[in-house]
């Protein structure tokens, strides 16, 4: 849980950092794969964390500019990272003018009672969650990854030495 907001602004920074990194290796080819029929393709689950940003937040009664929930998913890969550079910055500004004592704050989050501390834990988790499943579709689709919390078989060649087995 949070206990100012820098604290929350600092472990933000690097999550959202990690999920633009990802969002900006998609390709307009990718935004189709799905792990089976019926599935959730990578495109949806990607907007799924552009749209979720100002969905959540603004429970919270943060205002920014970023795309809105019922925004419909774009056609490029390069509108779904901008649209998440875009909300990231917009919410990055926004609670960065709150004072510590707002974390405390209850807001309705789906019919419970929530601090704003336990809502931003909840954004990060849920980022977290999603990029998971963007990352095993992205395999599926061919594509690059970057390491988050250790570094990728790219990375691995990058430094010039094997991924561990």
């Amino acid at each position: 849980m949070y206990h100012t907001i820098e604290e929350f602004v600092a472990d933000w920074t690097y999550e959202s950092e990690s999920t633009q990194k990802l969002l900006d290796l998609l390709s307009d080819d990718s935004l189709g794969t799905q792990v089976k029929e019926g599935e959730r393709s990578l495109g949806f689950l990607a907007w799924h964390i552009v749209i979720s940003l100002h969905e959540m937040l603004s429970r919270m009664g943060l205002e920014f500019e970023a795309p809105h929930q019922d925004a419909a998913l774009p056609a490029t890969a390069k509108e779904i990272a901008d649209g998440y550079r875009q909300a990231n910055q917009g919410f990055t500004e926004s609670v960065r003018k709150w004072s510590d004592v707002k974390l405390a704050d209850e807001n309705d989050m789906y019919g419970e009672m929530w601090s704003n501390a336990q809502t931003l834990n909840m954004v990060v988790k849920h980022q977290i969650h999603h990029r998971g499943q963007l990352t095993v579709l992205m395999r599926q689709a061919g594509l690059p990854l970057v390491g988050m919390y250790g570094p990728s078989r790219e990375d691995w060649a990058a430094y010039g030495g094997e991924a561990p087995e």
